[in-house]
Order: structure tokens, then C-alpha cells, then sequence
């Protein structure tokens, strides 16, 4: 997946204009590629505290803002993710409003909202401060959230890396590049990928410096945006891309089988009598047609996904149920072949590679009838291009199997939001190394969605 940060000077006090020009940068992000895009504090009213205390109610949000519209039609149109930063209404039962993160998913839809835990002196006068940490997970990546002064705490990205997180988002209105250099120490120290979305222009703490941005776990800068000096022609916008591929939790680890499975009992149907409506491909087949195999939960959501495509294309099956045993050789097999091809590479690395192309067989979704792989036909069956054919490794497809690479051609961008818009809204998971794989009710859909336990388990097609 890519991210990216926006930089752009707003509007003081002119919401709607500010969620217009935030609409228009997400889908320029969407178009280069990235799958979120994150936003400056308090970029949708400005950092302006005067205003904001002048006018309490007008000039604060709520998730559901008819003012925020823009920017959740723009998520849906393009399938990303926005961290849009405001002045937020005041909770039910809290004192009063509070410096915010909405966070929009690819429908458009809530996935979160942080507020800022640690508020400087002026902004004390006017907001309450947070109670609770921010996560959310999107693309297989565990994401923390922050605002500007949060980042002074050290504790702040130290929770965030105890619990699991991958990425730190931080939205913030710094006034100097020796405080925006700070985010390489706290990826240095936290072992966290840092993206930082600065503000521009002159607020109530005086003018910010711009330089958004983004670090690796090494401290190593990676993305930077231009440093803001004073009034310009124009807002100054500009987006700073940063690959976070690498942060995606894979099959392989821990926090996967540490997640409980409580067997629900589902069968395992073959989706050709069970669901002719779903069109099996003729290339695969076996003895017994275990591939054609899935739990009844999971066909269920798939017809269900086939209704919400647009005219003219439906899903293609490609392979459904997995037995243990056959998973357990695909596995090993891989290693082997990823050993040949890098003998210098520890057998820990090893299998933790092997796990972006096939799952350790003690997880494996496909070998729990929870896991499908498919893809997008034309209603005749005519393959459509989805950038790399069903099954192609990270090796032999240079990355661009990854549900988000970048560099695809249009088209194949086009059709995997289709595809990823039509069963994210069935309620399967895909495993964002493959576009192809999709899962209900396995460990990596518990630990998407935040499931306390995984409802299938490893099963043989004969039930025992």
C-alpha cells in the first residue's frame, strides 16, 4: 500500500471549502497510487483558535457532517482512506469539543475517530483532551494515530508499538523543521514507519513550516514536502507518498495464531450445486473437487458480493477449500524454492517471506473453508485485466500482486477497487500481498475486523 500525506494551506474558518480541496486530494492520491491519505490538524477550519472559540457549534463536526460529504464521496469514488483532522464536536457527557481525527474508510464510512490526548496551554482554554488511544486497521496494517503535541510523549509511540502497530499517523501544525526532524528519533526509537502531515500558513501559534513527510524504522527520511516561508499564490498543495508494504502483518505472524478459533461447525459446500450462480474456473480441478469447496458462510457473502458489481462483470472462482495436508506441501515448497533463490536469507526470514504468497499451514485460511481466491470476468467469462494473472508471486510480479501496488495501468486499478469494493462490502477480508485472496471467518479476518476469535478452524473435507 501506499499513503500519503497532504500539505495544503486552508481556507480560515470556510469548512466547506476546505472539504472541497480535501475531496479533490484524495482522489490526486488515488490516482498516484495510495490507499490513505492523511490530512494536517486542524486543516478542515484551519488552526485558527480564535475562530474556533468564536463560533463553537458552526465550527465544529460531527462524523456524519453534511459538510464532510465531499470528502466521504470522494473515498467511495476512488476506494482510499482519509484521516481528516478538525475541531470535533463534543462528545455525549464530555465537557466540550475536541481536536480530532476522523477517519474515512474506502466507503466512505467511519473507522475510527481520535481525539488528541495532550493539548498545549492555549488549546486547553478551548478543547477537552482525549481519553484513549487511536487505531484502526486498513490493508492488513495496524495504524496509530497522533496529533502535534502527542508526539512530544514518548510513551505515545511506545503503546502504539506494543500494540502492534505498523504505521504512525501524525497530523500536526509544527512551526520549525528542527521539530519535524524529531520524527526520524521517534521512528528510530519506536521502530515504527512515521508519516507526518504538516500544515501551512499562519495560525494562532504562528506560521507552520510545511515539510510533511515520511521515515522509516531506521530513522531514514523517505518522503518530504516543501518547506512553507511565507504567503504565496495559490494554497500550496502538495502530496508526499511514502510505500508501506513492508508493515503489512503477514500469515506468519505471532498475533495471527495467537487469535482463538471457537469451530462454529459450518459445513463445507461445493459452490457448483450449492451456488451455480458463481462461476467456477475450468483450469482447476482434482479428484474429489476439494477446490470447489467453501463453508456456507463464505459462499453466502460471495453471492451477495456478485449482486453488487456493476453491470457487465461477475466473479470468477479460482480455488476455494485447501486440504491440510496440500497446504502444508504448497508451504514448504515455497520455502524451498525461496531458499534456492536466496540462500543468504535465515530460515526465519524465510518463512515469514514464504507467508506473503502461502500461509503457514497452522493458519492457513484456505485449509479452514474460510479463504477464496477469485477474480473479475466479463459476463461471458472474458478475463478482464487485473494487473498480474491469479497466483503470481511477489517474485515472478516484481510486487505488483500486492492489492495496492503501485504503477498499475488504470484499467487493473479500476477493476481491483471494483472487486475490493463489491466483498469488503459482503463482509470478506482480502490478504493484501495477494489481490485474489479473500476470507471470512478465518484468524486473518478476526484480526481485520477486530474479532475476538475466529469461527472456522482447519477441517478435512470429509469432517473429520
Amino acid at each position: 500500500m501506499i499513503i500519503a500525506a497532504a500539505q495544503f494551506r486552508s481556507v480560515p474558518g470556510d469548512i466547506e471549502a476546505n472539504a472541497t480541496r480535501m475531496a479533490a486530494l484524495v482522489g490526486e492520491a488515488a490516482e498516484r497510487g495510495a490507499g490513505l491519505v492523511a490530512f494536517s490538524e486542524l486543516a478542515l477550519t484551519h488552526y485558527d483558535l480564535r475562530l474556533i472559540a468564536a463560533d463553537p457549534v458552526g465550527m465544529t463536526v460531527t462524523e456524519d457532517d453534511a459538510r464532510l460529504a465531499p470528502v466521504r464521496e470522494a473515498c467511495r469514488a476512488a476506494g482510499i482512506a482519509a484521516v481528516v483532522n478538525a475541531a470535533g464536536r463534543a462528545r455525549e457527557g464530555a465537557a466540550g469539543p475536541t481536536i480530532s481525527s476522523f477517519v474515512l474508510g474506502p466507503d466512505g464510512a467511519l473507522l475510527t475517530r481520535y481525539d488528541k490526548r495532550h493539548l498545549s496551554g492555549e488549546e486547553r482554554k478551548l478543547f477537552t483532551p482525549g481519553g484513549a488511544d487511536g487505531r484502526f486497521m486498513l490493508g492488513g496494517i495496524r495504524f496509530a494515530l497522533a496529533t502535534c503535541l502527542d508526539s512530544s510523549f514518548p510513551e505515545v509511540p511506545a503503546r502504539a508499538a506494543a500494540d502492534g502497530c505498523g504505521m504512525y499517523l501524525a497530523s500536526a501544525f509544527h512551526d520549525s523543521a528542527e521539530r519535524v526532524e524529531r520524527y526520524a528519533d521517534l521512528a528510530r526509537d519506536s521502530g515504527l514507519q512515521v508519516l507526518l502531515a504538516n500544515g501551512t500558513g499562519t495560525g494562532s501559534c504562528g506560521p507552520a513550516c510545511g515539510l510533511s513527510g515520511g521515515w522509516l524504522p531506521t530513522g531514514e527520511r523517505v518522503a518530504a514536502a516543501a518547506e512553507w516561508s511565507g504567503p504565496a499564490p495559490g494554497d500550496g498543495a502538495e502530496l508526499v507518498l511514502s510505500d508501506v508494504r513492508d508493515r503489512i502483518t503477514l500469515m506468519a505472524d505471532p498475533a495471527i495464531a495467537a487469535i482463538p478459533v471457537k469451530e462454529c461447525g459450518e459445513p463445507l459446500v461445493d459452490i457448483r450445486t450449492a451456488a451455480p450462480a458463481l462461476l467456477v474456473a475450468k483450469e482447476r480441478h482434482d479428484a474429489r473437487g476439494d477446490f470447489a469447496h467453501l463453508r456456507q458462510g463464505v459462499l453466502q457473502r460471495l453471492l451477495a458480493a456478485q449482486e453488487l458489481l456493476p453491470d457487465g462483470l461477475r466473479l470468477q472462482i479460482v480455488e476455494g477449500y485447501r486440504p491440510p495436508a496440500l497446504q502444508r506441501r504448497y508451504f514448504e515448497e515455497y520455502v524451498e524454492e525461496l531458499r534456492a533463490a536466496f540462500p543468504e536469507r535465515q530460515a526465519q526470514r524465510l518463512h515469514q517471506d514464504a507467508s506473503r504468497y502461502v500461509s503457514p499451514p497452522e493458519t492457513a485460511p484456505h485449509s479452514a473453508g474460510g479463504a477464496v481466491d477469485l477474480t473479475l470476468v466479463t459476463a461471458d467469462g472474458d478475463e478482464v485485466d487485473m494487473g498480474t494473472p491469479v497466483n503470481a508471486s511477489p517474485e515472478e510480479s516484481d510486487g505488483a500482486c500486492y492489492t495496492g501496488a503501485p504503477g498499475l495501468a488504470p484499467a487493473a486499478r479500476i477493476h481491483r477497487r471494483v472487486l475490493t469494493a463489491a466483498l469488503t462490502a459482503a463482509g470478506l477480508v482480502n490478504y493484501p500481498t495477494e489481490w485474489w485472496h479473500w476470507s471470512y471467518g478465518d484468524r486473518y479476518w478476526a484480526l481485520a475486523t477486530g474479532a475476538d476469535h475466529a469461527l472456522y478452524g482447519p477441517k478435512e473435507l470429509d469432517g473429520e
